[in-house]
């Protein structure tokens, strides 16, 4: 296929004195890696799996495919963008290209709060799998606050070091995961290799049916967040029109064959028995399939779980920080955030603030929960569902506003490559696709918080819109910045 031509030069306006970032410094194996380091296949599936299953039953395979599908729709919208304007902006961009300054402030601060709500939960997850492993195995009782300050901390520092060593590390991490939860997966397959069947592949073991399918659907799309990260290092990699959407379908490929089979062999170890395998004594599944298996296999299966969450928090951070970075940089924020370290050419000041304002919100629950006389429920894994779910709808929201965009924006400016099925039909059903989650999680009735998780969905939506019409009336230079920064252009 025959790589766009670049955007036009009287399309590019940024100022000679933009502040840029360490250009070239990545290839598509950086960036591929990094993907999926921030999906963090072990981390997401370990977390998720179970709940996915206690909604479809042992068909839950199923829905993982159907959102692997739907998210290889909105793969397709981000490749498209990227091969015509890759830009460190990712969604902000393309959707501000398309719509103008109003709708680039608007997805500016969505992105920049789900994205920032949804890392918080890593942090919070990443200390309290921590401490679950040390109390496993060694018997102590460290509070999970501490050991999540404590990896952030580290995470931070790497990060700070400069985009290669964080995302070569990240790539370790997730490289070492992998390795653990294939070999874990095959073990379990060749030990039960006598009772094998296509039974958790067959629709009519979905739980209620369609109805089940769906409801588990949202959660599967979960497992495949980050798969939009290489986007935002468009800028530090080299020839982005070609890597970044390599990058995007190799990544939702290969995670989706890996969720495949870690579902199937996770099903197979508990014998096909949904009641066992959604037991409320069960926290992580695979760890428990683990156990089963091979002793010595469930140590390293807890340590890719800690990796895993860690190459995420790198992963994640380095990219989203960037998205707000480039925002700033654009003045669709505040312009410190846009500010680059000259050494090392990071976005410090980014990665900071999203940190920081992510280790806030966990502080700020926490007080709510001193405060209301319900420490008890103070557990890392809760803060992971209920801020995982917020984080997620805001994101969704933005990435149907970025499948909205795409035909609009190829015909505005590539009507020559305008094509009906890459641009109008694949966008329509990924609009679809994301139809669905956001359905189930503002459908109610819902218990309490993720009741009114939609109404501070739409706040913050509502704000975002007020905040951006005052903005783009005071500055009218906004809509001409956007999208001003290419990649790859000089």
């Amino acid at each position: 296929m025959a790589e766009a031509a670049p955007v036009p030069f009287s399309e590019t306006k940024a100022p000679e004195s933009a502040e840029r970032l360490h250009r070239g410094a990545l290839g598509l194996v950086d960036i591929a890696a990094s993907t999926m380091a921030n999906i963090g296949p072990a981390y997401s599936f370990f977390f998720s799996f179970g709940l996915i299953v206690m909604t479809a039953g042992i068909a839950a395979p199923l829905t993982i495919l159907a959102a692997g599908v739907a998210i290889a729709f909105l793969g397709n919208t981000l490749a498209q963008f990227s091969r015509a304007q890759p830009s460190t902006g990712g969604f902000i961009t393309f959707v501000g290209k398309t719509f103008g300054g109003t709708s680039a402030v608007t997805t500016a601060l969505l992105c920049g709060a789900g994205y920032i709500i949804a890392i918080s939960s890593v942090l919070a997850v990443s200390g309290w799998f921590l401490g679950y492993t040390l109390q496993f195995y060694l018997g102590w009782n460290i509070p999970w606050i501490i050991l999540s300050v404590l990896l952030t901390g580290g995470a931070v520092v790497m990060m700070l070091r400069g985009v290669a060593v964080s995302t070569k590390l990240a790539g370790f991490f997730f490289g070492f995961e992998m390795l653990v939860l294939v070999v874990v997966s095959v073990v379990v397959l060749v030990k039960n290799g006598g009772h094998l069947s296509v039974t958790p592949f067959e629709p009519s073991h979905i739980t209620s049916g369609f109805h089940g399918l769906a409801v588990g659907f949202p959660l599967a799309i979960y497992l495949f967040i980050g798969w939009e990260n290489s986007a935002a290092l468009a800028e530090e990699t080299g020839n982005p029109r070609r890597n970044v959407p390599r990058a995007v379908f190799m990544s939702i490929a290969l995670m989706l064959v890996s969720y495949l089979l870690f579902a199937y062999s996770t099903v197979v170890g508990f014998g096909y028995n949904e009641t066992r395998l959604t037991s409320p004594s069960i926290l992580v599944p695979f760890i428990t399939v683990a156990h089963g298996a091979l002793a010595s296999l469930a140590f390293f299966a807890y340590l890719a779980g800690l990796t895993s969450t860690l190459g995420v928090l790198i992963a994640a951070v380095n990219s989203q920080a960037r998205l707000i970075f480039n925002a700033g940089r654009e003045g669709l924020l505040p312009r410190w955030i846009g500010k680059v370290q000259p050494t090392r050419k990071t976005p410090r000041n980014a990665i900071l603030t999203f940190v920081g304002v992510a280790g806030a919100l966990i502080l700020v629950w926490a007080l709510l929960h001193l405060i209301g006389g319900n420490s008890g429920s103070m557990n890392g894994l809760t803060y992971f569902d209920e801020s995982g779910t917020m984080g997620t709808l805001l994101v969704l929201v933005v990435y149907f506003l970025a499948n909205l965009a795409l035909p609009f924006y190829y015909h505005r400016y590539r009507p020559q490559e305008f094509n009906v099925i890459k641009h109008v039909i694949l966008p329509l059903l990924g609009m679809v696709a994301i139809g669905v989650p956001v359905y189930y999680l503002v459908k109610p009735p819902l218990t309490s918080p993720y009741s009114w998780f939609p109404w501070a969905g739409l706040a913050i939506l509502v704000v975002s819109v007020i905040y951006a019409f005052i903005l783009t009336r005071i500055d009218k230079g906004i809509g001409d910045r956007v999208g001003s920064i290419v990649a790859d252009a000089d």
